[in-house]
């Protein structure tokens, strides 16, 4: 059983986990930081752990894809692979803590006006105070209620909301974090309560556009959006005039139609727009990095044994 790990974060720790329960299952690896140096001898491997597009286009051995991400919408297009039969796992789980602190961290950004005052003291001035406004008493509404909405949940909850409002395709969730919970068909009558709107949605055709002009519309004035799911869910043109006019208060957002964000971009220049360059949730936090090894191990384990793999995708859903 050739494994294929592609991956230029892993630490000494990692590799050493990975190739210990490789063994207990007779798989053999080899690590490689990119696609160009897969040696003759591992492009027809059964598994991969990493990003390996050339591979698994060409690859009719492959039998399973453990993606680090969480998105795996680049995988879903049509002829991807050689192996239509390939398994596809995700990493959902593994990016709830570091995601959620971005969140929090760009919802306070913006409502205390750090952006403001750090702006500011790079020009050496001692700025005015200006008015501020708390995660206390805001009415947040989360739309995508999975691992990172979840976590996000959570922690916003020690900041006493007025209320915490999740939405979801089914309508259901467990988390107790969520005062409610609703279908994602509710979205019109939810979004005119809102002052923090949080996205975490995959890409899928459901949610492409989900936050259109006509919902945009909808917010209150001087609401704020946050956006660390996939771009494709807002209408970036429509965001960016409510922000420009001032009827939006701020928005952050770090994923983006196209990536890299392109120079001419009018978002650029947006008043009241945070942009982090899709950096929420990548492997750059060794906790992430720790988690997703683990459980890149786990299912290892499970595939050697034929048991049921864990964060299966479903191709048809697209998550």
């Amino acid at each position: 059983m050739k494994i294929l790990v592609i991956n230029k974060l892993l630490k000494a720790h990692h590799k050493e986990h990975i190739l210990k329960t490789a063994s207990e299952i007779g798989g053999s690896v080899l690590f490689v930081e990119s696609e160009a140096e897969i040696p003759d001898e591992y492009q027809d491997c059964e598994i991969i752990y990493g990003f390996g597009m050339g591979n698994v286009a060409r690859n009719k051995n492959l039998k399973w894809i453990s993606v680090p991400s969480a998105g795996v919408d680049y995988l879903m297009k049509p002829g991807v692979f050689a192996n239509e039969d390939c398994l596809i796992t995700n990493s959902t789980g593994a990016y709830g803590v570091t995601i959620a602190e971005h969140i929090i961290a760009v919802s306070l950004l913006m409502m205390r006006k750090l952006d403001y005052s750090y702006s500011e003291s790079l020009k050496a001035i001692w700025s005015s105070p200006k008015p501020q406004r708390s995660l206390k008493d805001s009415r947040i509404l989360v739309l995508g209620t999975g691992d990172i909405g979840c976590c996000f949940a959570r922690r916003a909850k020690a900041f006493e909301p007025h209320s915490i409002t999740g939405v979801c395709r089914s309508g259901m969730c467990k988390d107790r974090s969520f005062d409610r919970v609703f279908k994602t068909d509710s979205l019109d009558e939810l979004l005119p309560e809102t002052d923090l709107l949080v996205m975490s949605l995959p890409d899928t055709p459901e949610t492409r556009n989900i936050l259109s002009r006509e919902r945009i519309a909808l917010l209150p004035n001087d609401a704020y959006v946050v956006n660390v799911g996939r771009g494709s869910a807002i209408d970036e043109d429509a965001l960016a005039d409510s922000l420009d006019s001032g009827r939006l208060a701020g928005a952050a957002l770090d994923v983006f139609k196209t990536e890299p964000l392109p120079d001419d971009s009018r978002l650029w220049n947006t008043k009241n727009l945070i942009i982090t360059p899709h950096v929420a949730g990548n492997l750059t936090l060794e906790h992430t990095l720790d988690v997703n090894v683990r459980m890149f191990c786990e299912n290892l384990l499970n595939y050697g044994k034929g048991l049921p793999l864990k964060n299966l995708i479903d191709k048809n859903k697209g998550y």
